[in-house]
């Protein structure tokens, strides 16, 4: 058979909030450097993911120009990927 609990199930403490803290904002409670700190992060983070992006965007391309090129020597490749109505040609 299963136990039972003993004593009553407890309940969370309420929380209790500080007097300066209520109603104020992050904004409000951080000082004017702190502040100019996080968005001088903020503006470097933003600047390192666009760098990032731009690098990625560019190695593809150069890799998508690459294989263009290595397969535009590949005879098997033109023969697969060409027309095969010569008669157009004559």
């Amino acid at each position: 058979m299963a136990k039972k609990k003993a004593g009553a199930p407890r309940r969370p403490a309420a929380r209790k909030e500080e007097p300066a803290a209520t109603g104020s904002t992050l904004k409000e409670l951080l000082s004017a450097e702190t502040l100019e700190k996080l968005k001088a992060r903020a503006d470097s983070i933003k600047e390192e993911d666009r760098k990032r992006a731009e690098e990625k965007r560019a190695a593809e391309e150069a890799a998508k120009q690459a294989e263009e090129k290595r397969l535009a020597g590949d005879f098997g490749h033109l023969l697969d990927n060409s027309r095969l109505d010569w008669k157009s040609f004559k």
